[in-house]
């Protein structure tokens, strides 16, 4: 629990009457190594948090049944939180002894590494304190080496606009073409900083039965992501957090992994979305074909589709793909 007169966030502003601060953490730790999966570059890949039910619905519950219990025992109020307010859970996790924050800025136990969902209650009851936890890093600097984005300006520091969580989880429009090479296969969220934590070693894997991994959600083929129209996307992805993201968001971001494949097979994936109703999607389409496919081919592709192409952006995505300028649209 959190001492509000050591917090560096101050929950009275949510909620004036709030005496008291408990912070929970859910572990939601792989049974394996998911890194192993970037190397095939054929299929995508998706942030294990993502491979099951939304976080947000299953620690509500809990949050739930423990404030329930707290409120009755104590003859409290009690208000929880998941992402659901402007609450800074990773300083009053650390407050609490929960963990401490690393050098990637999420929060690390010692006990369970740093695969772990945070939740917060916030309760008129007054409880005892927990000891802060310190710092744990040293001069360890893993998660900062690893980022394939360089999304690390400094230790402690996250430029989440370079961030491939961000990008292709938030982000709305068309991610920046320098960052598209270092996102890989990745499709949905990132995990390398997390992965490459040695506190992890004394992590166990998660045992909360719906947030275990659905192999459906593990690596899907790249090809078959491709297909997917808006109703086959709600379908598949219906109560996971990916469904949030909205099916164009989604195939932009399979389009860039199919870009970065190397896989020639796939480029017929990428000219059947060079149609598609979405500029979003047809831009990061014709992206692909320009990594895929002998620039002759790229030429003949944009003569066809530049007469009747009237998106600012995807135009210029063709202008790059075959080096050439391009008249803008009447």
């Amino acid at each position: 629990m959190a001492d509000t007169a050591e917090r560096r966030a101050d929950p009275r502003t949510l909620w004036p009457e709030v005496r008291s601060v408990i912070l929970l953490g859910l572990n939601y730790g792989p049974a394996d190594n998911p890194l192993a999966e970037l190397a095939q570059k054929d299929l995508g890949y998706i942030s294990v948090y993502a491979r099951n039910r939304d976080y947000h619905d299953v620690i509500k519950g809990k949050l739930k049944e423990a404030a329930g219990f707290l409120a009755a025992k104590a003859s409290s109020d009690v208000k929880v939180f998941v992402d659901t307010a402007p609450v800074m859970e990773k300083p009053l996790a650390e407050a609490a002894g929960l963990g401490f924050q690393g050098k990637h800025t999420v929060v690390v136990s010692r006990e369970f590494g740093n695969w772990l969902f945070l939740g917060a209650i916030f309760t008129t009851a007054e409880l005892p304190a927990d000891a802060p936890e310190r710092n744990h890093c040293g001069s360890c600097r893993r998660c900062l080496d690893v980022c394939p984005t360089n999304a690390f300006p400094a230790p402690y520091q996250l430029d989440a606009r370079r961030c491939i969580s961000y990008l292709t989880i938030e982000h709305k429009g068309h991610i920046p073409e320098e960052l598209r090479l270092g996102i890989g296969n990745r499709i949905f969220g990132c995990d390398d900083c997390l992965a490459v934590c040695p506190w992890n070693k004394f992590a166990q894997a998660g045992r909360e039965a719906r947030l275990v991994q659905r192999e459906d959600l593990a690596a899907l083929p790249l090809a078959d992501l491709a297909r997917l129209d808006d109703p086959a996307f709600r379908t598949r992805f219906a109560g996971t957090p990916i469904k949030r993201t909205g099916r164009d968001r989604f195939i932009r971001n399979v389009l860039i992994a199919i870009g970065n494949s190397g896989d020639a097979s796939l480029a017929e994936e990428a000219e059947r979305l060079l149609d598609d109703i979405s500029p979003l999607v047809r831009a990061m389409a014709v992206w692909a074909l320009g990594r895929l496919l002998p620039p002759e081919v790229v030429a003949h592709h944009a003569v066809e589709r530049l007469e009747h192409e009237s998106d600012s952006d995807v135009r210029e995505e063709w202008r790059r793909a075959v080096a050439l300028p391009i008249v803008p649209s009447a």
